[in-house]
């Protein structure tokens, strides 16, 4: 477990805030956790009593499956990190090792990705190498099921697929399953050391690079040479007969949402809910708790897009789950509307922010539901820093001390379009998203028109 947070606070912006390291943010002090495994239902409930009585009693699932306690000061952060300890939950810390959610429990996954993921954990543990990369810097294995991170960007990542009936290790750096630059396959057996050379070609470039800045300035040659050898010494063993004989089969680039049922290899499920903007008080989170216990689960997992997973359920067990975190409040289907927005704490609970953002985005979903289900994701930002969503969104929201400034296709510091009041914001957005679907409808029947009478 991660040792108990010390004094010294860290000030620079994106040092990834995890026990030991207290992260001040507008509400106080930010704590992460990146946890391994299922957790005890008894010990998640503990959490959340420990962050109701130590921060502001707001619990947090990030996009990649993290768990992030708010609200924290220099007097509470250290008893709530005892308590955390005592424990004894099993928690990563250091460099970013990401597993696909149900790692060592999937019924359709094709490659243990916890079991690697544990070794290169260590392997890290025993080195230097992390204190000279930048926080950011992240690790993805994948075991090559349907439920999987295909859509969470890592400066690396392994994915399984099957070569010549075996699994192998297909290796991207600098993005998505998407948008990653394909350095090609190796055996698993020397997953670990080509990790460890890719993460060295990063930390001999100092740290503050990241993979996509090395692949930008120099190209991928540095990432390939890092994995000569292990490539070399994959090659006979994927096609003995030479690569042309070589057959892949490779699990889809698309992933399966978390909410819904996922199958286990014990042949009970995975019954997956998410947070309604990312958030939820302490205290309903120790009702849902409550509900996976009288359901029969035997414990619970986090999983990307904010959401969290009961293990171990019948499917009349599953359904008595979802029915009670659905009158709690909780995302129980795929295509909630909630699911398109994002929302930082805002004010009043971070001092940072000009508008109560998680407070509007109810009524920001109310008003721009019919407009959501084209893939719209909509941020809702307090101030200019942008903290829950870093990246580009349909349209972002940035609060002011007079206004809210309006991106289309942007983040928070991209420059606006146009304002909106705050007691129009939800009107706005509405009709900005209307305004957009007509357009979009209108550029495509034009289209479709210009081809005709070019036929």
């Amino acid at each position: 477990m991660t040792a108990p947070a010390n004094h010294n606070f860290p000030e620079r912006r994106g040092v990834c805030p995890g026990l030991s390291r207290p992260l001040p943010t507008g509400d106080g002090l930010l704590v992460r956790l990146m946890p391994i495994g299922t957790m005890a239902l008894d010990a998640f409930a503990a959490l959340c009593a420990a962050a109701r009585h130590h921060g502001n009693g707001i619990v947090e699932i990030t996009a990649r499956g993290s768990i992030q306690i708010r609200g924290l000061n220099a007097g509470s952060v250290h008893k709530f990190a005892n308590e955390i300890a005592a424990l004894g939950m099993a928690a990563a810390d250091g460099v970013p090792v990401l597993c696909n959610p149900l790692a060592g429990l999937d019924a359709e996954e094709i490659f243990d990705a916890a079991t690697l993921a544990a070794a290169l954990r260590g392997a890290l543990a025993q080195q230097s190498i992390a204190e000279r990369l930048d926080p950011k810097v992240s690790v993805i294995i994948d075991g090559g099921g349907p439920f999987n991170l295909a859509r969470v960007a890592a400066d690396f990542r392994l994915s399984a697929q099957l070569a010549n009936g075996a699994p192998a290790l297909h290796i991207g750096i600098g993005g998505d399953a998407a948008s990653a630059v394909d350095l090609g396959l190796i055996a698993p057996e020397y997953a670990l050391e080509a990790v460890l050379r890719l993460l060295s070609v990063l930390a001999q470039r100092g740290s503050s690079v990241r993979a996509s800045g090395v692949i930008a300035a120099e190209g991928a040659i540095p990432f390939h040479d890092a994995l000569a050898s292990a490539r070399a010494a994959s090659a006979t063993q994927f096609a003995p007969g030479g690569a042309s004989n070589l057959n892949l089969s490779s699990a889809s680039s698309q992933s399966k949402d978390a909410i819904g049922l996922h199958k286990l290899r014990d042949g009970s499920l995975a019954s997956g809910i998410g947070l309604a903007f990312g958030h939820a008080e302490a205290s309903l989170l120790e009702k849902v708790v409550d509900a996976a216990a009288a359901a029969g689960a035997r414990g619970l997992r986090t999983a990307p897009n904010r959401a969290l997973l009961a293990i171990g359920l019948s499917p009349q067990e599953a359904a008595t789950f979802f029915a009670a975190a659905d009158q709690l409040g909780f995302v129980t289907h795929a295509g909630d509307p909630r699911r398109h927005v994002i929302a930082c704490a805002g004010a009043p609970l971070c001092v940072s922010g000009y508008i109560a953002a998680r407070a509007l985005a109810p009524h920001i979903v109310a008003a721009a539901a019919p407009y959501l289900g084209d893939g719209s994701t909509l941020h809702i930002s307090g101030c200019g820093k942008g903290c829950a969503h870093a990246g580009a969104a349909s349209l972002t929201v940035v609060g002011t001390a007079d206004h809210c400034a309006l991106i289309a296709n942007g983040c928070a510091r991209d420059a606006p379009f146009g304002t909106a009041p705050v007691g129009g914001l939800p009107a706005a957005i509405a009709r900005y998203l209307r305004e957009r679907r007509v357009a979009a409808a209108n550029g495509a029947n034009h289209g479709a028109d210009h081809g005709a009478n070019h036929a």
